[in-house]
């Protein structure tokens, strides 16, 4: 791999800095322990910092040499999980109930290692920001970052994005153009019926045959009403009722998500869950009260943007090493509020088979070291190619 040579000798570094990231996870908007590590990091190599916006975000700002007024943003996520790490190696999360489940921790190193390189080199004309964002994790820090004036107080043309992705090879990165990640909304049910004794069923209102026809009825939703070639997914997640064998119980929760990449299909999908739950509830004489909670849009790369994150990527990596046919994902990235407000790309850098099957948000997941340094040479050199001298 043609990563840059002074970026390379610096991977032990970068290795030590990820795995103290990884041993103090921190989640949504809690990440103060980790904003103080990336604020300190940044002033060591002279770059301007900004704190506080999305609560606990961090910009740097970088000028290179030259008049030039162009800039762009390169953005990483550096929240946590809300789960137990099973791992027992030395950089193991020491804080319980936390875990980097998802490589935030290698997010955030990959742009410090090119915010160093860049500080050192400026073989660039005009201004980098780099966004290190709270909250990604269904806690929308990416919007709470633009609603403090992200885009108002840093004048960037264009913002770009990367993720890790085990399962695809070390040494491949794969670039959209389109959609790359789904909407992800949300909804609650409470399903209120009357309870009463087990074996005497005809005096009381089960709210579980009611919730077990919903459940089943919600799976129609894809197959009977969305268009055969639209991706679409509903899943039930949460069935939650009763409490003892003998006993009828008065009310049943069902919960769950609804992905999608279209706004008409995302439409379709609330208006059918509201319609089905509510006359299946009336069919069983039950009350039904419904929470809907709109969650990320789409993450929509923008064409000719990913178009130049491809020639970057096969400069680094060859254009053989580059996947440009992906399908896109049905898991969701708030990256995507971003991509709304800017023109940009979102890569997947291929992270290797996953170890043990440890994937993404497992509690034996961890981020694979051996990718850092081409990650970091990715932002390094798209800042040289949009920026040039």
């Amino acid at each position: 791999m043609a990563v840059i040579n002074s970026i390379a000798d610096r991977e032990q570094d970068m290795k030590a800095w990820r795995h103290l990231l990884h041993q103090h996870p921190e989640t949504s908007y809690e990440e103060v322990w980790t904003s103080d590590f990336i604020a300190a990091k940044l002033q060591s190599f002279g770059i301007e910092i900004h704190r506080g916006m999305g609560k606990t975000g961090v910009v740097g700002v970088l000028r290179g040499t030259g008049n030039g007024s162009s800039a762009i943003g390169l953005r990483a996520d550096m929240d946590a999980l809300p789960m137990q790490e099973m791992n027992e190696f030395a950089h193991a999360s020491k804080t319980p109930g936390r875990m980097h489940a998802c490589g935030h921790d290698g997010h955030s190193t990959m742009l410090l290692g090119a915010a160093q390189y860049l500080a050192e080199t400026r073989n660039f004309d005009g201004t980098v920001y780099f966004i290190f964002q709270p909250a990604e994790e269904g806690g929308k820090g990416g919007e709470a970052m633009i609603k403090d004036g992200l885009f108002d107080q840093f004048d960037m043309k264009t913002v770009w994005g990367m993720h890790n992705w085990p399962g695809m090879d070390v040494g491949k990165i794969g670039v959209h153009s389109g959609a790359c990640m789904a909407a992800a909304d949300m909804f609650e049910m409470r399903i209120t019926g009357s309870g009463g004794h087990a074996a005497i069923p005809d005096l009381a209102i089960d709210p579980i045959p009611c919730g077990a026809a919903i459940v089943q009825s919600l799976q129609s939703i894809v197959s009977r009403r969305v268009a055969a070639l639209e991706p679409a997914v509903v899943s039930v997640t949460i069935f939650e009722s009763g409490s003892a064998f003998n006993v009828i119980p008065g009310s049943a929760r069902l919960g769950g998500t609804a992905r999608s990449f279209s706004p008409d299909v995302r439409k379709l999908l609330e208006d059918s869950i509201h319609e089905i739950a509510i006359a299946t509830a009336k069919a069983y004489d039950c009350e039904i009260e419904i929470d809907w909670q709109p969650g990320y849009p789409p993450t929509v790369n923008h064409a000719e943007e990913s178009a130049r994150a491809v020639a970057v990527a096969a400069n680094i990596l060859g254009a053989d090493n580059i996947i440009t046919d992906l399908q896109p994902s049905m898991g969701a990235e708030d990256f995507a509020y971003m991509l709304a407000e800017r023109p940009g790309s979102y890569i997947w850098l291929g992270a290797g088979p996953a170890k043990n099957g440890a994937m993404l948000h497992n509690d034996r997941y961890d981020f694979n070291d051996d990718v850092l340094a081409t990650g970091a040479s990715y932002w390094a050199r798209l800042v040289e190619s949009e920026l040039p001298k």
